[in-house]
């Protein structure tokens, strides 16, 4: 079996769905990593890693830093898709030529469709559409090129220079629940510690009923945490948002990875745990992805 997550920028692996990822390497999943960006325009957040060399060299920096984090979490492979960071919506970076969020849409769907077809990945991670809430472009940009990428790549009418037709089975997208957060905030507070978690995490809306899957991670929660460390330049190994917690604490409050199975090839999500299905890989290994046709657009419903 394999995997294929595709994610913005050094340190987004870590952050989003890297106990996952180790648990189904743990099962032997081939796993690899599309990192669209070098993150260049990045700012270093981490006070001991504040230094004019650092800054000098912040490319090759971040980029040693995703090579660990992805050693640390599993990964077999690490793709670079070759762009500029674009940086934060309104920075100068926008402006960049190069920057992916200002990429040919079609050359990049191109680009990440080679990839897909030479790995050949059953299941696909990305993110959801976070327009109006987190509009990072590039973070939006990931969106709008693997959606197409995966409907793309097993259609050799579409971008035939690309390699022989694959066409993944799954298509997932990383959810960041509101249940997790307000589980987390109501720890801190039961142990008498102050909560990173202000109003705006509360004030935005729940996405949690678009939630399909949870993946049970409690296991491989260490993990996380060690690739979080891997990237010393954006993350400040004393910052309550990711540390406030005690490890035992936090591993408890909500031991799960959450997603939404947007697409599939081999029938909707099947709930066994809670109301969720908990396998990314759940209904494939039963299925020869190669013979199915049929989609199912909307897999929650």
């Amino acid at each position: 079996m394999r995997l294929l997550t595709v994610h913005a920028h050094p340190d987004d692996e870590a952050s989003k769905g890297a106990s996952t990822v180790a648990a189904l390497r743990q099962r032997g999943v081939h796993s690899v990593l599309v990192c669209c960006t070098g993150g260049e325009a990045g700012d270093v957040l981490n006070p001991a890693m504040d230094r004019p060399e650092v800054h000098a060299e912040l490319a090759g920096v971040r980029r040693a830093e995703l090579d660990r984090a992805a050693d640390i979490i599993g990964y077999d492979e690490v793709v670079m898709l070759g762009y500029h960071d674009s940086g934060m919506k309104d920075s100068e970076h926008n402006s960049r030529s190069d920057c992916f969020a200002n990429a040919d849409h079609d050359e990049a769907v191109g680009r990440l469709v080679a990839v897909i077809r030479r790995v050949r990945p059953q299941v696909v991670v990305t993110y959801p559409d976070a327009r109006g809430e987190y509009d990072h472009p590039d973070h939006v940009q990931v969106h709008d090129v693997t959606v197409p990428a995966f409907h793309a790549a097993g259609d050799l009418d579409q971008f035939p220079e690309a390699g022989p037709a694959w066409q993944p089975s799954k298509l997932y997208y990383t959810m960041w629940s509101r249940a997790r957060i307000e589980g987390l905030h109501e720890r801190f507070g039961a142990l008498g510690l102050e909560s990173p978690y202000d109003e705006w995490w509360f004030d935005r809306p729940s996405r949690d009923h678009l939630i399909t899957t949870r993946v049970p991670i409690a296991e491989h929660w260490d993990v996380r945490g060690e690739a979080l460390r891997a990237h010393a330049t954006q993350i400040d190994p004393a910052s309550k948002f990711w540390f406030g917690l005690p490890d035992d604490e936090a591993r408890t409050v909500h031991p799960w990875d959450d997603y939404r199975l947007e697409f599939s090839h081999v029938g909707p999500a099947v709930p066994v745990d809670d109301g969720y299905e908990v396998d990314l890989f759940a209904g494939i290994e039963a299925k020869d992805p190669e013979a199915v046709t049929a989609t199912v657009d909307g897999a929650a419903s």
